[in-house]
C-alpha cells in the first residue's frame, strides 16, 4: 500500500499530495494580482517551481499541465512565459481554458502533476 504525502495541509486543500512517484499540486496562483498577466504566470510559475523542490521534483518532470485564464485573449502573453519558463524537450501534456477565477483580479490559474 503507497503512502500519501501531503503538503501545506489546510482546513480545505493540500497545496500538493504524493503518491507513489507523483506529485498533484493544487492550482497556483500570483500573489500579486495588481500584475498584468505576464507577471502574475511568472508568479504561478515560480509558486510551481517551489512547490515540486519541495516534493523531490523540479519542472523537466511534468506531466500534465492545466491553465486557467480568466481572459483568453491573454493566450499569447502567457505561452511567452510559458514557453521560457518549461523544460526545453520536457513540455508535458497541456489544457488551456478561459474560466471566472475567484478574484476578479486574478488572470491566471496553473495546476500540474509531476513524477518524482
Amino acid at each position: 500500500m503507497s503512502t500519501i504525502t501531503r503538503i501545506d495541509v489546510g482546513p480545505r486543500m493540500s497545496e500538493a499530495v504524493i503518491l507513489g512517484n507523483r506529485i498533484h499540486c493544487s492550482g497556483m496562483i500570483p500573489e500579486d494580482t495588481s500584475l498584468d498577466i505576464t507577471g502574475q504566470v511568472r508568479q504561478a510559475l515560480a509558486e510551481i517551481d517551489s512547490l515540486l523542490a519541495r516534493g523531490g521534483s523540479d519542472k523537466s518532470k511534468i506531466l500534465t499541465a492545466t491553465i486557467w485564464l480568466s481572459d483568453i485573449s491573454d493566450f499569447a502573453a502567457m505561452n511567452e512565459v510559458w514557453d521560457a519558463w518549461v523544460a526545453p524537450g520536457h513540455a508535458p501534456a497541456r489544457a488551456t481554458v478561459e474560466a471566472r477565477l475567484n478574484d476578479p483580479d486574478m488572470k491566471v490559474e496553473i495546476m500540474v502533476v509531476a513524477a518524482i
